[in-house]
């Protein structure tokens, strides 16, 4: 059994314990639940480079990357440095985050946030709504095509944007869809975590213009940012690159000014 076998074993576990407690009707009830949201689709199109920054305290493959930097300080800081979305985990056992993690990044800043997770049922779509999500991640490698296309219609329907993970051109093409907003092209292995930029160079010819594109995962050069643009990427999704440095928000500051020059 692969980490990501393991992972999607303990969500389903994990969802079905927190459905005793909180029902979708409990979560239709919270205060941000009809918060309007923000296209982080509109923020990318507005931006010269589309950076997603990402808050990650650890992860399966590098262990611990960030225990001391609070969401509060991250969120700030990316918005200043002039990123065009923030990423945040909401996985608890091998990434280190939370649900909280997403309310307070939402309280902090004014951009559109990602809650990434590893999302198989409706129930998180819920989720995701009421603790301030903008945009969901659904992964190809863990959802049937039927499973992902009815959570990405159920994204839709309560207004929250789509992003579709794929790792290889199957999945671009079997998984692509009218309720998905973006296709972004994870650079990483999720059976051994390694990760290479060639991915992205190999499957943006396969995918459709319909769709924004970005690329996620193992980018921390400036070189490879262009590269991929001059491709065609619309946007790039670091999370280890900013989460490393002990002020997440300078080093994404530091990186965003040196694509301008």
């Amino acid at each position: 059994m692969n980490i990501l076998e393991k992972i999607v074993i303990d969500k389903k576990n994990e969802i079905f314990l927190k459905k005793k407690f909180i029902s979708i009707e409990d979560l239709e009830d919270f205060k941000l639940f009809n918060l309007q949201t923000i296209s982080l689709k509109d923020n990318i199109n507005n931006s010269d480079y589309g950076i997603i920054a990402e808050f990650k305290r650890r992860s399966p493959s590098k262990s611990i990357i960030n225990q001391n930097s609070n969401v509060q300080d991250v969120a700030m800081g990316y918005m200043n440095a002039g990123a065009s979305g923030m990423s945040t985990l909401t996985n608890q056992k091998y990434f280190g985050g939370s649900l909280e993690d997403l309310l307070l990044a939402k309280s902090s800043c004014n951009l559109p946030i990602l809650r990434k997770d590893f999302i198989i049922d409706e129930y998180q779509i819920y989720e995701a709504k009421a603790y301030g999500a903008d945009i969901v991640l659904l992964i190809a490698a863990i959802l049937s095509v039927d499973k992902l296309k009815y959570l990405a219609k159920k994204a839709k329907e309560l207004r929250l944007e789509v992003l579709l993970e794929v790792h290889n051109i199957d999945e671009i093409n079997l998984y692509s869809n009218d309720s998905v907003d973006i296709i972004g092209v994870n650079n990483r292995d999720l059976k051994t975590f390694k990760t290479s930029i060639d991915i992205s160079k190999k499957l943006f010819p396969h995918i459709s213009n319909d769709y924004m594109k970005i690329s996620e995962s193992g980018i921390s050069k400036i070189s490879s940012i262009r590269e991929l643009k001059e491709i065609g990427y619309d946007g790039f999704l670091i999370g280890e690159n900013f989460m490393k440095n002990e002020n997440p928000g300078k080093m994404a500051n530091n990186f965003i000014n040196s694509l301008k020059i």
